[in-house]
């Protein structure tokens, strides 16, 4: 015996704690109609879990709560708990806790929020199902039947009857199992679906820093090419500008000094020869050649002056050409009327007046009047507006006779000049004369000075090259910070570079600084043609963008590795329906043949012959589908059948009569038959216990003492629960619960056992 003690605390009409203990196997529960007796079955549907308040006779969840009467108050909540025993046999346990005894106790409130707990710790609806289907106990099915649900296997439809079987058979673990399966197996593909779509989202970004990698790989491969050459390039050239400065620096040296001490010979020459000469002579050489000097400045500063004023004149002379020539072709431009009619009579008035006074100065006057108004017309209808032609030529007229004026002074200074010079050599011839002991003296400061000259252009061509050196290293600076913004650092570490020759041989220093320029300014051609091919390149910031690829391309990898564990899970998850399915197929086809048998036999005792089976069949249903447009089927179309998934149908034949087929039984022929059924279902796999709620209310005496028979038979396998008026079914029993109500609406229970009742009546 497995079910120990039901407890129900508020619970419909038990509005105070009431408790029945099972330690018999048949316990039987009686009582008048409307006591409550019947809220004892319903006590068990409900605890174990059972959703529809309908098949517990009520709307709502607060119709299971007891409501109060005249004088006891209405409850808050309902409970109902029941134990189990839970004993090891060959090491494994009915139930999968590792308890001796287990309680699973349900709760409602008047909210109809329901709480659920397994040895008082709550837990979901789904365990509690899952823990009472692991030994094949349920809210419904074969082992809690009511007088009204004792027909329902009869009257139910052949898919219907097949659930019911299956319940009966166990095959509810199978069930939960395979409807869990299904349902991560829906959960499964429609998180497949959203893994495709985020990966649909995620692709171009991806694919765009792809090509933003490639980019950078391209990048990447020409810095690291580009720094070679880089390193190749600021190597030599380190070494090149590095040696020659030394080597010209050094050079210099010797000249530098060289030239300090022919300073100072010429200087102690000239304190010889200044001994020697004579002040006066030596005082008209310098006062001569003082005037040559200042002769030959003002001379060129003349020639300077004529040739800006040729320019000046050049110039005017073809501006006055160019207005020459729009002048001339103005010439034939006709002089308006209005300023001839003006004229005229200007003229007129001039001469009548001049003529009338007689005066010869007035008329005289008078002419010179009209001459130039006369030219004044001339010039202002042929010319228009002052064109400057007359200011030009004023102006070329002056710049003319100023060149002239600078020319004749020009030649009188050349003049001068050669004067001059001649006096000159004179006095130098004089003193050559006069100074031939000092030629020595001169001829030796004038190699001096010409050994000064040489070793002043021997210094002016180091520094010219030191100048060029000091400029190829600003170069080199400038190109070394670009390196280094380009490739960092490590750009830097150039003189690390070893330079070697074509056959991979280090290149020594002298080959190196002798090398011909031109090699040198082609490998810096070379690093700016790179350097251009990189800025092509614009990749960005590399870190940033490599960082979002990785971060992407992992993602995305998560995805697809994602992909593949929900697609090997569908796999698993298919082949496990698909294994489900077969083993519930093969245990329901082995289950209904035994129940058949059983079936077959409980019907000959229950009728003292005939015959039923059970029959396995595919019934057709119509097929309705709707059409492309919408509409519906034809009539013709909805003949179409497809087969359903299939069914069990009960074929029975009755002893003495032509019956054949449950609707043709009579009330009393269908509630043998159900009992038959019901009981054939409990012999093959027999329930832990079996609740009987007045299944034998339409029995007589005769089929009263045979349905007791049966539930003796079935009780060796069964626990049972019998709820009953009939007295050959309560004398099976081996404890009486008792339920009354008295006038306050309140259900109590009274216990009586039948071994100790029989011990005191003896």
């Amino acid at each position: 015996m497995y079910l120990k003690e039901l407890t129900i605390n508020g619970f419909k009409s038990f509005a105070r704690k009431g408790e029945l203990e099972f330690n018999t196997p048949i316990t039987a529960i009686v009582g008048p109609n409307g006591s409550g007796k019947s809220n004892v079955a319903e006590a068990f549907r409900f605890v174990l879990g059972e959703q529809s308040i309908k098949s517990m006779r009520g709307k709502r969840g607060e119709d299971l709560i007891f409501n109060g009467s005249a004088s006891i108050s209405r409850s808050n909540r309902a409970s109902v708990a029941i134990k189990l025993l839970n004993p090891a046999k060959n090491g494994t346990r009915v139930f999968p806790l590792d308890f001796d005894e287990i309680v699973v106790e349900r709760a409602v409130n008047r909210d109809g929020t329901n709480e659920y707990a397994i040895n008082g710790s709550k837990t979901r609806l789904k365990d509690v199902q899952e823990l009472l289907a692991s030994a094949n106990i349920g809210p419904t099915g074969h082992h809690i039947i009511s007088q009204g649900e004792a027909d329902r296997i009869l009257s139910a439809s052949p898919k219907e009857r097949r659930e019911m079987i299956e319940d009966a058979l166990g095959l509810k673990v199978f069930q939960f199992k395979k409807a869990e399966s299904e349902r991560k197996l829906k959960k499964t593909r429609e998180n497949i679906a959203q893994v495709e779509s985020l990966r649909r989202e995620v692709a171009p970004h991806l694919k765009f820093l792809e090509r933003q990698i490639k980019k950078i790989e391209r990048s990447l491969a020409l810095q690291e090419e580009l720094k070679g050459v880089y390193a190749e390039y600021l190597k030599r050239e380190d070494t090149y500008i590095a040696f020659h400065h030394d080597r010209f620096t050094k050079e210099r040296e010797a000249p530098v000094a060289r030239r300090e001490e022919l300073g100072t010979l010429l200087t102690e020459a000239k304190n010889k020869l200044k001994t020697r000469e004579k002040d006066d002579t030596r005082d008209g050489l310098v006062a001569l050649e003082k005037k040559m000097s200042e002769a030959r400045h003002k001379r060129q500063e003349s020639v300077r002056l004529v040739g800006q004023l040729e320019g000046q004149i050049l110039f005017l002379k073809r501006q006055i050409t160019e207005k020459q020539k729009k002048r001339d072709a103005e010439e034939d431009t006709p002089i308006p009327r209005i300023e001839v009619k003006k004229v005229a009579e200007f003229i007129e008035h001039t001469a009548s007046q001049a003529l009338t006074s007689g005066d010869v100065k007035v008329i005289s006057r008078a002419v010179s009047d009209i001459v130039r108004a006369v030219k004044v017309l001339l010039t202002h209808t042929f010319k228009g507006e002052d064109d400057g032609l007359p200011g030009l030529e004023s102006e070329l007229t002056t710049l003319e006779k100023e060149r002239e004026h600078i020319e004749k002074e020009a030649e009188h200074i050349h003049t001068e000049e050669e004067k001059l010079s001649r006096e000159y050599d004179d006095i130098k011839k004089a003193v050559e004369s006069e100074h031939a002991e000092s030629w020595e003296a001169e001829r030796e400061i004038f190699a001096i000075m010409n050994e000064q000259r040489e070793v002043e252009k021997t210094i002016d061509t180091i520094d010219r090259e030191l100048t060029m050196l000091e400029r190829d290293r600003q170069e080199f600076k400038s190109e070394l910070q670009e390196a280094v913004s380009l490739l960092g650092r490590s750009a830097g570490m150039y003189f690390e570079h070893i330079v070697l020759d074509g056959e991979g041989k280090p290149v020594v220093v002298d080959t190196l600084v002798s090398e011909d320029r031109t090699l040198q300014r082609n490998r810096k051609h070379e690093l700016e043609r790179m350097k251009i091919r990189l800025e092509e390149l614009g990749v960005g910031s590399n870190e940033d963008v490599v960082k979002e690829y990785n971060e992407v391309r992992e993602r995305d990898e998560f995805l697809v590795h994602e992909i593949t564990d929900l697609t090997d899970s569908v796999a698993k998850l298919e082949a496990l329906i698909t294994e489900l399915t077969n083993d519930l197929n093969e245990q329901f086809v082995s289950g209904i043949e035994k129940i058949g048998t059983e079936f077959n036999n409980f019907f000959i005792l229950m009728f003292g012959g005939g015959g039923a089976e059970l029959l396995r069949v595919k019934p057709k249903v119509a097929k309705k589908e709707v059409d492309e447009d919408g509409s519906e089927p034809s009539a013709l179309e909805e003949d179409a059948e497809e087969e359903s998934e299939e069914g069990i149908e009960i074929d029975v034949k009755l002893p003495n009569k032509k019956v054949r087929g449950l609707d043709m039984l009579s009330g009393g022929e269908r509630a043998l038959t159900s009992i038959a059924l019901i009981f054939a279902m409990s012999q093959v796999n027999p329930p832990l216990f079996v609740i009987l709620d007045e299944t034998d209310a339409a029995l007589d005496e005769a089929n009263s003492r045979r349905y007791g028979d049966m539930i003796s038979a079935l009780a060796e396998k069964s626990q049972l629960i019998l709820i009953t008026h009939n007295r050959e079914t309560m004398g099976r029993a081996g404890v009486l619960y008792g339920v009354t109500m008295a006038g306050d609406g309140v259900s109590k229970l009274l216990s009586v056992k039948f071994d100790e009742a029989v011990a005191v009546a003896k």
